[in-house]
């Protein structure tokens, strides 16, 4: 898929927000519930994030150019990095509201069909989560998945919300609801510091993850086998981009030819492996201590 088209699914998530966030609204103007409150603040912060996802996911489907002559993909971090700052900012936002609901409690209203409401908008998002996630994971987008494990976030606080809403339907103990609240509050910056956690990450160059670096270590041990060696072995993930960077060291007596066409098996094999990979290799002699001279790199 041409990354370009993974903004239908950022429009998608906007969509969706749109949605959740006025039947959220409807819920909480019925019942009064800060929880549910609180689950429409999170829908609003859903809906900025979205529409960030869908600026950076255009930014990152732009070619190399001359000023960026490794692409845009990194441009993906920064839709994440942001989400997480909104998430957080909204878990303050709800604790602070939470709390002055306990110091001065009101009533709720219209319990059943605010809950029946809730649950309308949690399962448009459930839906548009796992489709979200599905697509990320299949196209290596942080900025998807990063969506997508935010909706499922807002999913489970809403489970919470209304188990709290119901609880004081049945207790009558108005300070549930608050407490409640003060729980996805807790959650919501549970999710927002591991995204931010993801987003340092990749914007400094984390390596690709275990999965990754054995499926490139496979293809070089099957020339290893041939008597082919390596070191300097590097590889760093850029949001939808992987690059994979090794040294090949083979006897010195061997022609150009010979070794371009090494180099050229030994890419199409790893970019087989890892589909869409940025591969790049150097080839050295064997016999010559100045191939040593870089083996610090390998870690």
């Amino acid at each position: 898929m041409n990354r370009s088209s993974l903004t239908r699914y950022a429009w998608l998530s906007i969509a969706a927000a749109l949605v959740t966030i006025g039947l959220k609204s409807v819920a909480y103007l019925l019942t009064g519930s800060v929880g549910l409150l609180s689950d429409a603040v999170e829908s609003l912060v859903n809906l900025v994030a979205a529409t960030m996802a869908l600026a950076m996911l255009i930014i990152a489907a732009r070619p190399a150019d001359e000023e960026h002559q490794y692409g845009h993909s990194k441009a993906e971090y920064f839709a994440s990095s942001v989400e997480g700052i909104l998430i957080l900012v909204a878990a303050v936002a709800i604790g602070f509201t939470a709390v002055r609901r306990i110091i001065h409690p009101q009533s709720i209203e219209q319990v059943g069909i605010g809950l029946i409401v809730s649950t309308g908008a949690s399962a448009i998002n459930f839906v548009v989560a796992r489709i979200l996630l599905r697509v990320g994971r299949k196209h290596n987008s942080i900025t998807l998945e990063a969506d997508a494990r935010h909706l499922m976030t807002d999913v489970w606080t809403s489970a919470g919300v209304i188990v709290g809403v119901g609880a004081v339907a049945m207790t009558g103990w108005q300070i549930l609801d608050p407490i409640v609240a003060i729980g996805v509050a807790i959650n919501i910056v549970w999710t927002g510091v591991r995204l931010m956690q993801r987003s340092v990450a990749g914007l400094m160059d984390a390596a690709l993850s275990p999965e990754d670096r054995d499926e490139v270590q496979k293809v070089l041990d099957k020339y290893k086998e041939k008597g082919i060696e390596f070191h300097a072995l590097r590889t760093r993930q850029a949001a939808g981009v992987r690059f994979v960077s090794v040294h090949v060291l083979v006897p010195g007596k061997w022609t150009t030819h010979r070794g371009h066409h090494l180099l050229e098996d030994i890419e199409t094999e790893i970019r087989q492996a890892l589909p869409g990979a940025n591969v790049i290799t150097h080839l050295e002699p064997v016999e010559d201590p100045l191939s040593f001279q870089d083996i610090e790199i390998d870690r």
